[in-house]
């Protein structure tokens, strides 16, 4: 029981990681502004993006997600695990909220809400 528990540690990784890496690219992507039209401004604001310490750590979170998941692999059956990556919706919605200060909706709140009422439904299938 208790190492079944324990696997659930890999998909919450995952999800944890994921969530970070989209949060953090999404802040440090807003303080470059938006991209230019030009193909040389284009070029400059991908490598500035790219070299930011901040977006590094995003795509290091994105590979330590992939290995979690690896992990979840090799302890669930996807059709078992995948639905708790809707997860991400939930969490992201939430932090982008908090960290972020995006508008939060009606249909946000409606949407997670089915989102997360899904998830449970087929966790539990």
């Amino acid at each position: 029981m208790f190492s079944r528990l324990a696997d659930y540690i890999y998909i919450a990784a995952t999800i944890g990681f994921t969530v970070y890496g989209q949060l953090i690219l999404k802040w440090r992507v807003g303080k470059f502004g938006s991209l230019p039209a030009d193909l040389m401004g284009k070029l400059q604001f991908v490598f500035g993006v790219l070299f930011d310490p901040w977006v590094l750590s995003s795509l290091f979170a994105a590979f330590l997600a992939s290995l979690a998941w690896i992990a979840a692999m090799s302890k669930f059956e996807l059709s078992e695990a995948y639905p708790y990556m809707s997860l991400n919706f939930v969490v992201v919605l939430v932090l982008s909220v908090w960290f972020l200060n995006e508008p939060l909706t009606a249909a946000k709140l409606i949407g997670v809400a089915m989102i997360a009422a899904g998830t449970v439904v087929i966790a539990r299938g």
